[in-house]
């Protein structure tokens, strides 16, 4: 079956902190916390049953994030509610964000929407 995008299944990137007293592998020692609102402004009830984030450094070297659900959870969101999370990335250096929420209708057609791409820039002083 086909997946569609779903139009009105918006991804909002609310904001996006570094945050250096966080715990960073020594190999990719800039953490970024990311807080992100699904807001479901389409036509049909939805449950958002997994993710794809595309990280791309500033070498241009790509990283591949895959997983069910959404910070452990599924969630299903109705006509004109959101759903609203925060996370995070380590990252080496600057880098360029972007991806999509993989999920299903209540009729069970497979939707996806996009994540807007956002950037995590390193302060200068880090």
């Amino acid at each position: 079956m086909e997946i569609i995008e779903l139009s009105g299944l918006d991804v909002i990137i609310d904001d996006v902190i570094y945050m250096p007293s966080l715990d960073a592998p020594a190999d990719k020692p800039h953490p970024f916390v990311y807080f992100v609102t699904i807001k479901n402004n389409s036509g049909e009830t939805v449950t958002i049953c997994g993710r794809k984030w595309v990280i791309t450094g500033s070498n241009s070297e790509k990283v591949i994030v895959e997983g069910d659900g959404v910070v452990g959870q599924f969630p299903k969101i109705s006509v004109g509610d959101g759903f609203s999370y925060n996370s995070y990335h380590v990252v080496d250096s600057d880098c360029i964000v972007e991806g999509s929420f993989f999920g299903e209708t209540e009729a069970g057609v497979p939707i996806f929407t996009r994540i807007p791409k956002f950037e995590l820039n390193v302060p200068k002083w880090a």
